[in-house]
């Protein structure tokens, strides 16, 4: 693609409809730019048009879609094609910081993330000049470039935050600080100074708040690692200017400022090294008195957005987002303080909690602001290590939770009116959630009913709080690792539950909320065969939702919990009566047509994996509905997305599975098209596992004469990967493969093919790679399969005792008991930069297993060999019998003396002698 006018015409055009309501308009002009997003020089064509063009629309949409395509595009990934060429990463990086500082803020974000992908990639040793590009801006005096880098700064080095210790993060962190350290205190000190200079001015106050806000989350990142000589020196200074700041008129701050000046304060508390800088008294109550109360209250903004925002003020308050409240912030930094100064600091509150409780007594439909910071302030102060999935694991002995939970929890739950105070209606459901370990199952279990009553709330918060209490609750473990709500504890309630939950997604802001979906789907779950009755409704139900979705999917979480719900109703229902899985079908193969005929793209792999579940629960041949797909699933533009291969291969095992010999006789001509599927997924490191599921497939399941012709091509397939790029995973799965087909088609068979295709392979294969790699293979079944095979090799094949090969029997025997008897041998090669498929940037949207569509794991051996010691055992006494005197022989004098008491404690266990 040139850097033409034309070009640039051609682009605005589809951009411009990529942002058209209607799908039949949006969808063509995405997949355009899908199709060109290959070609030389379409990056700068972007960068082009958001720097030059004069519709200010068109260059925050061209800005959006460059950072996605440098999102999926950027990393390079072994094996896979470079798919943005080596000019174009050159001509970026070298104009792209500059551009960002140039661009209008809402342009500048979007580039300013896209420097933070590219830098995840490349900085520091492919981007060596990028920190001195921006420190140097630092001297501009211009704030709108100064924040421009330090949001990029900012977006860069916040992964130091999560990553784990290593030598080569601290090395990278080094020399970060080294360039950064002191420009950015500097640039503390000097914009503190102008917020004094300018303290009258508001629109100057803004700007510089900003500044710190970005300051501040830069220095919390940088110190997040542990590594002290950098700032200790400036500490003191850095926390008094927080802590004065703090003290301030908090009405004249923003709270991002604050929020942040708070989070640094709570950083710094936890650390053993700064401990001294809170031990003085007076300290430690200015900071309780005057820092942590004032910003536990539920603020102007805070009820808006509770009322207003729903969504944001959820994702805030139960995910802990990045841009945290001034509440969440004072949260962490109560926690931060009881870590050295718990006695002290309960103290103090306790008094705080008292009054403000009283106070709502006085007159709650005024003062319950004033229960809402006290509920807040205990879970504070009680809360000492908590998980998303968990809740409080540690919680603080100094504070009494079950009797707040009945004294002030329970009866605003117990309340009528469920739209009544709803922020406190909010504030209890989420202590349930927090505290539910270390609140006695009997309490939980009353509020169970009252959490149901509760998703009729109008409160879209109110609403989806219960949600999400009754999702946690019903995942709950008690002893034995067995849920802690049994089916029959909550089956008094199965109807008015599903029922609410149900209705809950017609609320006005709830049509797809995930906490619902989620809650739906955990239900299901717990109830089982209790949901069996209501099942036609529910399928019903989900199946318009599905439709409803489909048409623009924007939720990926309420979508995956969907498609969970819907194939826990076919599991239930169908593992009661396998009949019923006609009705299933019957009620989605008309969305799912819809969904594969409209290249829903997000739903595709979800689609296949419920057919794969409907289709493994008929229990006879392949309905012709299903034979009817067979031939659009090999086509190769559907495997050219990563995300739809583990699906695609399930479904394609599946259709193996109930139909190989349909399949051999009606779609003969379509196994060049299966073989090719195989071919294509074992070239590549990431998919090669996928190949060999589908091909152990092809060999277990399909009849022998339909792939006979192409036997030779797989193994020459294979050993061509073998010798070009072995990997460990590659030769797990080929350990795997060949003792399979061994089982299938017999030992003698397998040596034949070996032999044929060079002479003298089988022993080479036998020398090179059975005996010495077999301990890397892992898996219960898969290690199961090698031993059936490597026992036949070992007694079904006339070559191993009467030629060449025979010096290789005991060498095999004797890895056969080590893999029986010793530890998996989990080594990899230095060299060896395993790729994992999850790590593997998709083309497209990344694939997600649902739990609840999961394949059973399957045995091919199972019906054979149930212990295959004792069936090595007496496959040898039955060798020896053949050929007297020789196995005695040969084990006694070869094999190591721990292997040889092995195999003797075999045969003990299998009753049987070598004769």
């Amino acid at each position: 693609m040139e850097l033409s006018d034309a070009n640039l015409q051609t682009l605005t055009e589809y951009l411009k409809k990529t942002l058209d309501p209607d799908p039949a308009i949006r969808r063509p002009a995405e997949k355009f730019l899908e199709s060109v997003e290959g070609n030389q020089n379409y990056p700068l064509l972007l960068l082009t048009l958001l720097e030059k063009s004069q519709d200010n629309v068109i260059k925050v949409c061209a800005s959006v879609t460059f950072k996605n395509y440098i999102k999926r595009n950027w990393r390079i990934v072994e094996d896979e094609p470079n798919k943005i060429c080596e000019a174009d990463r050159v001509a970026i990086k070298a104009n792209i910081v500059h551009l960002m500082l140039s661009s209008p803020e809402q342009i500048q974000k979007q580039l300013s993330d896209a420097i933070s992908i590219i830098g995840r990639e490349d900085f520091p040793q492919k981007w060596p000049d990028l920190l001195t590009e921006m420190v140097n801006r630092f001297q501009s005096g211009d704030f709108h470039v100064i924040n421009g880098v330090l949001r990029t700064a900012h977006s860069l080095f916040k992964r130091y935050r999560h990553e784990f210790k290593s030598n080569e993060l601290w090395t990278e962190i080094k020399l970060v600080l080294d360039a950064f350290a002191l420009p950015l205190t500097n640039l503390f000190k000097a914009t503190i100074e102008l917020c004094s200079t300018h303290a009258n001015d508001a629109s100057a106050l803004r700007i510089l708040f900003s500044s710190l806000i970005l300051i501040s989350k830069l220095f919390y990142s940088l110190n997040f690692q542990d590594l002290p000589e950098f700032f200790e020196d400036n500490m003191e200074t850095w926390m008094n200017n927080f802590h004065t700041l703090l003290t301030l008129d908090n009405k004249l701050l923003q709270t991002d400022l604050v929020s942040n000046a708070i989070q640094f304060l709570a950083s710094v508390c936890e650390r053993p090294h700064y401990k001294n800088l809170f031990e003085d008294q007076n300290t430690l109550t200015s900071i309780c008195e005057k820092v942590i109360v004032p910003n536990m209250e539920f603020r102007a903004a805070d009820e808006e957005a509770f009322e207003d925002n729903s969504e944001e003020y959820i994702r805030r308050d139960l995910e802990g987002s990045d841009i945290d409240t001034r509440r969440r912030a004072a949260c962490d930094l109560v926690r931060g303080l009881c870590k050295f100064f718990e006695g002290p600091v309960t103290g103090i509150f306790s008094g705080y909690v008292n009054s403000m409780l009283q106070e709502y007594a006085k007159n709650p439909s005024v003062n319950w602001k004033h229960k809402d910071a006290a509920i807040y302030l205990v879970t504070s102060l009680a809360s000492k290590a908590q998980t998303q999935k968990h809740g409080i694991t540690q919680a603080n002995e100094l504070v009494n939770l079950t009797e707040f939970f009945v004294s002030h929890i329970l009866p605003d739950l117990k309340s009528a009116n469920v739209n009544e105070f709803p922020v406190l209606k909010a504030d209890g459901i989420k202590y349930i959630m927090i505290f539910r370990n270390q609140v006695p199952k009997e309490h939980l279990l009353v509020s169970i009913p009252l959490l149901i009553n509760h998703l009729q709330a109008e409160s879209i918060v109110v609403h989806t709080y219960a949600a999400h209490a009754l999702e946690r609750l019903f995942t709950m473990r008690g002893p034995n690792n067995a849920t802690l709500f049994t089916a029959a504890e909550i089956a008094p309630f199965v109807e008015i539950l599903l029922t609410n939950l149900f209705k809950a997604l017609t609320l006005p802001g709830s049509s797809e909320n995930e906490y619902i979906m989620k809650a739906i789907m955990r239900s299901f779950s717990l109830l089982q065969e209790a949901i069996i009755p209501y099942i036609p409704t529910l399928i019903t139900q989900l199946t318009q939702k599905l439709l409803a979705v489909s048409k623009n999917p924007s939720k990926p979480h309420f979508n995956h919990y969907m498609f969970e719900a819907i194939c826990l109703s076919i599991r239930i229902t169908c593992k009661a009566n396998p009949a019923a899985v006609v009705n299933f079908e019957e009620a989605l193969f008309l969305v799912f047509t819809e969904i594969l005929q409209n290249d829903v793209q997000e739903f595709i792999p979800y689609v296949f994996q419920v057919m794969s579940l409907l289709l493994e629960t008929h229990k006879n041949d392949i309905p012709s509905s299903y034979m009817a797909l067979f031939p659009h699933l090999l086509q190769p533009v559907l495997w050219e997305r990563t995300g739809n291969i583990p699906a695609l291969v399930r479904l394609l095992q599946a259709f193996l599975e109930r139909g190989s010999n349909t399949i051999a006789s009606a779609a003969a001509d379509k196994i060049p098209g299966l073989l090719g599927v195989f071919q294509k997924l074992i070239a590549s490191k990431a998919n090669d596992h996928q190949g060999f599921y589908l091909l152990n497939s092809i060999i277990e399941h399909m009849p022998p004469e339909s792939v006979d012709q192409y036997r030779k091509q797989i193994f020459i397939l294979l050993f061509q990967r073998l010798q070009s790029s072995r990997t460990t995973k590659f030769l797990k799965s080929f350990l795997v493969f060949i003792n399979l087909y061994c089982i299938k088609y017999g030992a003698l068979a397998l040596q034949e093919i070996f032999d044929g295709i060079q002479p003298k392979m089988f022993g080479m294969v036998l020398e090179k790679i059975i005996i010495p790699e077999i301990q890397k293979v892992s898996g219960y079944v898969e290690k199961k399969i090698c031993a059936v095979g490597i026992t036949k090799l070992l007694t079904e094949c006339p070559p191993m005792m009467d030629t060449e090969y025979t010096k290789l029997w005991t060498p095999l025997l004797q890895s056969l008991i080590g893999l029986f008897e010793l530890p998996e041998d989990d080594t990899i090669p230095d060299e060896e930069h395993f790729i994992d498929i999850e790590d593997t940037p998709g083309y497209q949207t990344a694939f997600s297993q649902l739990a609840f569509a999961g394949k059973k794991e399957h045995d091919p051996v199972g019906q054979m060999v149930n212990n295959p010691k004792v069936h090595l055992a007496q496959s040898l006494h039955k060798l020896s019998t053949a050929c007297p005197g020789r196995v005695p022989s040969m084990v006694s004098t070869s094999l190591n003396a721990e292997a040889l008491q092995y195999l003797q404690g075999y045969l003990q266990e299998a009753s049987v002698t070598l004769l």
